[in-house]
Parts: structure tokens; sequence; C-alpha cells
């Protein structure tokens, strides 16, 4: 047993290996860039297992896999559950619109390419899924697939050519998406984005930097002053002129610090420190005296997670709230951070909050537990995962997938990805309304969703391998096209309805394109050449629609590719 041969062999009898080295090279592939666009750890993944498959019988359990995309997908609804939620309101309901698009097109050109490519099950629901750059849709059809009256044989057959198809239709979906977006809807609508997303950014109540990027230096900072020109003056007096985003944590006399109250009047050279935002901070001296060094003041911030729960909160922006509270309430208390999912919104007084966000505060901490207490419910950094609540959605979530509806001869039914798609949506609505249990920490989340969909993947694309060129010799050119009409297609139609019906702004149009087909690296190249996260608005709002309503089309998509080729 040696060289190629002996590898192979080695592959066959341990699969493990076979799929760790999957994810090695497959996750160093996906961060490969050609010009704006790389395809991604899974993606990376998928093409690497196809090619390896094509080597030799390398599998991986039946179990593993869909162990795998249960945690995946129910971690995907539990995520996105308080945003969706949240979203069936009013005023973002109008984005679902964009969802809406995006399922009657990709349903329409999928039954189109069964009629004119003659496409078996298999193919038709990887196209879907690749060229929507789904990937859930993978799973949730894969699990369909194994529920139709065929051999054992025939499924897995078709089953492999779910995971060639996406391969090919994901990697024309996303180049397609990616230039679409971020280049040419810009020049079709005739307008600079950096300059309409600095315009909208203006309106929203964002200052001249951007907030929502890392910063060359601290956004709250810590000033030592001596008293001169306030000498007299107490301390509400001064704060006033100051402004609102300041705060004296402490005042030394003496060398003996003082506590620190309104009506506190200072003295000629005593010490303050000032904490505030930079720019607010840096005109101190005018108010008080000249900036010193002050080696017994020390800045001391808690930082503090906090859920948003409060039914005053339900839908509102953050120059809302800050009219709504008293200035003396929330001083001394400074927003660092607004996040959506798994996403960072712009930190500016136009910003909408709902339930399930999460803001970032920080102060002193009995400033932030007072106004903590008008948000919601502070996270305990301490948990990661409450494996109780969540093991307890997993076994809901699969029981629901074992449900089946019959109609006519096709077994309709969730499966597992679906089952623990909606498991996993009601309870991270659950959790957001009741956030004293269920904690699962957004960076624990995202392991467990990047490692569980690319173990899923891997497994398709090691059971993919030998069918891929039987697959491309069949069907040719015809499956890349058939991906960039799938991709391209929504995407002209939600562009019209965006700029000419709804006569959204750029940046939040293409973030809405963008988030309809779930495409973080769509929305990543629009945020980049905006220049600022305006787009992420309307992105997290159509993302938490499709999130929701794409994975479920993998069931539909079979029983419509089943009854076409019949």
């Amino acid at each position: 047993m040696t060289g190629i041969s002996g590898v192979i062999e080695m592959l066959e009898s341990t699969p493990e290996i076979a799929l760790f080295v999957c994810l090695a090279l497959g996750f160093a592939v996906g961060k490969v860039r050609v010009w704006k666009i790389s395809l991604g750890g899974v993606a990376g993944t998928l093409l690497v297992a196809i090619l390896i498959g094509m080597a030799g019988d390398i599998k991986l359990n039946d179990q593993v896999k869909t162990l795998a995309f249960a945690m995946f997908i129910f971690t995907l609804g539990y995520v996105s559950g308080p945003t969706f939620i949240a979203s069936l309101n009013r005023k973002s309901l109008k984005y679902g619109l964009f969802t809406v698009v995006e399922i009657v097109s990709v349903l329409g050109i999928t039954a189109a390419a069964i009629l004119i490519m003659n496409l078996d099950v298999g193919t038709a629901a990887g196209l879907l899924a690749g060229g929507a750059t789904e990937s859930a849709v993978v799973g949730t059809a894969t699990d369909a697939i194994a529920k139709l009256p065929l051999s054992d044989a025939e499924i897995a057959t078709l089953q492999a050519n779910v995971g060639t198809a996406y391969s090919i239709s994901y990697i024309c979906g996303l180049i397609t998406i990616v230039l679409l977006s971020s280049q040419f809807f810009p020049l079709i609508m005739r307008v600079s984005l950096r300059d309409e997303a600095a315009k909208l950014w203006k309106q929203l109540g964002g200052g001249t930097d951007e907030d929502t990027a890392t910063p060359a230096a601290p956004r709250i900072v810590g000033r030592v002053y001596q008293v001169t020109i306030a000498a007299g003056e107490n301390v509400a007096h001064v704060l006033g002129n100051l402004g609102d985003e300041t705060t004296i944590e402490q005042v030394s006399r003496g060398g003996r610090l003082l506590e620190v109250q309104p009506d506190l009047q200072l003295a000629f050279k005593d010490k303050v420190l000032v904490v505030g935002l930079r720019d607010k901070v840096v005109g101190a001296e005018d108010v008080i005296g000249q900036e010193v060094v002050g080696d017994d003041l020390a800045m001391n911030l808690d930082i503090a997670d906090v859920v948003v729960t409060a039914k005053e909160l339900k839908t509102t922006t953050l120059g809302q709230f800050k009219r709504d509270v008293r200035v003396e309430e929330r001083r001394g208390v400074f927003l660092q951070r607004v996040t959506r999912g798994d996403k960072d919104l712009p930190v500016s007084d136009g910003t909408t909050i709902q339930h399930g966000d999460v803001v970032r505060l920080a102060g002193n901490s009995h400033d932030l537990q007072r106004l903590i207490d008008r948000i919601g419910f502070r996270l305990n950094p301490s948990i990661t995962i409450d494996l109780v609540f969540i093991s307890i959605g997993l076994v809901a979530g699969f029981l629901v997938g074992r449900l089946v509806l019959p109609i006519g001869d096709i077994p309709l039914t969730l499966g597992t990805g679906g089952g623990c798609l909606l498991a996993g949506l009601l309870f991270g609505w659950i959790r957001s309304k009741r956030p004293t249990f269920g904690q699962y920490a957004s960076d624990a989340a995202d392991v467990i969703k990047t490692l569980g969909l690319a173990v899923f993947i891997c497994a398709v694309g090691l059971s993919s391998g030998p069918q891929a060129v039987s697959l491309v010799k069949e069907f040719g050119i015809g499956l890349p096209i058939a991906g960039v009409a799938m991709t391209a297609i929504p995407a002209f139609v939600s562009l019209f309805v965006a700029w000419k019906i709804m006569h959204l702004p750029a940046p939040l149009a293409l973030g809405a394109i963008t988030g309809q087909q779930c495409s973080t690296p769509g929305v990543t190249a629009v945020q980049q050449a905006a220049g600022n996260a305006t787009p992420l608005m309307a992105y997290t709002i159509v993302y938490a629609f499709s999130n929701v309503a794409l994975p479920l089309l993998g069931p539909i998509v079979v029983a419509m590719a089943h009854a076409l080729g019949s």
C-alpha cells in the first residue's frame, strides 16, 4: 500500500480523516480572493469534498450528516427567530416583498429548467439551492428525496446530484450577486453608492465618523482636568455646558476622592475625571480648565450586553429612545454596539431597534443598572450555551420532522431540516421573551452553524463525487446558465421594486436585494462600496424573512420536480 492508492484506501477506511482534510483544504480554498470575491469555507469544502469523493468510495456515516445539519439549521432558526418575529410589524413587513419575489422567481425558473433541460429531482433541487445561494436548501431537499417512493440506489443518486448541481450554481450565483449588487446596479440607478450612503447616514443622525467601523482611537475616553474656569460652579452646571454624552465620574480634592453629586461645588485646582464620547470630551478644557495627568483618577467602565425586551422598545429608534429617557437617567452610560442576529447595525439616532436585538453599553455599574432596567435583560458573559434548553429544542425539531403529509403518491414532509428550523424559530422567540434561560452566545452559535453546515456539506460532497463528472457531461453549460438566471432574474425584479415602486435609497435597496438571497458576501461587497453600514439596516430584515422561508423550499422543489418529471 503505497502512494496515492494507499492514501485513498486510508481515507476509505477512516472517513473521519477525510472529513477534516476536506475542512482544512476547503476553508483554505474559501479564503482565496479573486478581485472582491471569495467562495467562503462552506463552498470551498464542498468543492474539495467532491474532488476527493471522485477518488474513491469515501462516505461519512448518515447519522453524522443528520446531526450536523440538525445542529446547523436549529441554530440558524434560534438566532433568526427573535428578528423574524420582531419584523412582523407594519414598518418591516413591506421588506417581506423581497423574499416573496425571491421565492416566486426561483420556483418559476426551476420549473422552467426542469421542463427545458429535463432535470432530475436532485439536480433541480441543487440548482435552486445554489442559485439562491442558500445552503440550507441542500439539507431540506435531501431529506425530502429520502422520502420519495424510489429504490435506495435511485435515492442515493438523486441526493448526490443535489450536491454537484449546488456547487456549480452556487459559484455562478455568488459571482452574479456580488457583481450586480455592488457594481452594476449602482450604475443602472445612476448613483454614487458611497455618496448616497453618506447622505443616508447623516439623515439617520450619524456623525462624520463611521461609527460602525473599527476606530483608530477608542470611542469612549476619559480625561483629567484641573479646575480653573469652572471653580465655584456645581457639577450639574458643568455637565450642562459639556453636553448629554459626557459625565463627571470622579472629583479629587487634595488627593482625596469626593462623592460626585449634582450639587457638588468644584473648587480651584480640583481634579475632575470627565468620561464621554471622544468628540464631546475634547472641548472640556474650555469649560473646566487645563488637561493634566491624574494618577489618582482612573476610568473604570463596566461593559454590559443587554437583550432588548422592554415593551416600549418593541419597534423604536435609538433617537426616540434618547428623547424618551431623561438625560439624568442615561448620563454616564454609552452605547457602543447594536447587534441583530450576527450583524452590527449603525450606532445612529435613526437606527431602528426591536425585540431580540443586543445592545452593548459601557458605564459604571450603578449607572448601567439604572438603564438596563429600562431596556431588557443583561446577558451573563460566563454562560455560553444553555444545553438543557437547546437539547429540548432539538428533540422537538426531530419530532416535528417525522410528521408526513401524503399528497397523492408524494410524501410531503418537513424532515429533520424543516422540523429543526421551526423548532429553532420557536425556541429562539421564547428565549427573547424570557431571556433568563436559553442563552446561546453569538460566538458559540456561529461556531455551531459554521461547523455543522461544513460537516454536512462535506458529507454531501464526498457522496456526490462519483456522479459529478457524468452529471456535468449530461447537462453541460446549461447548469451554469440556469444558475446565473436563478440569481440575476429575482435580483433585477427586486431592483425595480425597490427603486421604482418603494423608492428606497440605494444603500437600503441593495441591502434588501442581497438579504433576499441571504448573501453575506453580497452585502459585504455592498457595504465596502457604500463606505458605511447603512445597507445592513435593510439586509437584516429581509435576511430574517428569507432565512426562514428559503430552507422550507427544499421539500417543495422536490415535490414539484417529482410531479413535473413523472
